[in-house]
């Protein structure tokens, strides 16, 4: 695993999700905007944060801070879809 491949991984994932939550708003007119506004805020900390922490010049094996780095890149992001499984489900009740 190198620097670059996880800086598109990074890039991937979340900006996977933040097309989700645009895709979900745009298509139910029924959705939370504020509730997928923030969400969208806490993808764009955990995207700056990541990549702050990708860009730092540690000392060590590179590999495992990468690694690491990506393990947090899915619990994260799974944690985020969790919730925006969350939004959708209450969207559809209000119908």
């Amino acid at each position: 695993m190198n620097l670059r491949d996880i800086k598109k991984d990074i890039e991937y994932v979340i900006g996977a999700f933040i097309d989700d939550c645009s895709l979900f708003s745009s298509v139910n007119s029924k959705a939370d905007d504020e509730a997928l506004g923030e969400l969208l805020d806490e993808a764009v900390d955990l995207f700056n944060d990541l990549k702050d922490k990708v860009n730092f010049k540690g000392e060590g094996a590179k590999g495992a801070y990468y690694a690491s780095i990506r393990k947090e890149l899915l619990e994260k992001t799974d944690a985020l879809y969790a919730k925006l499984s969350e939004v959708v489900k209450k969207a559809g009740q209000t119908e």
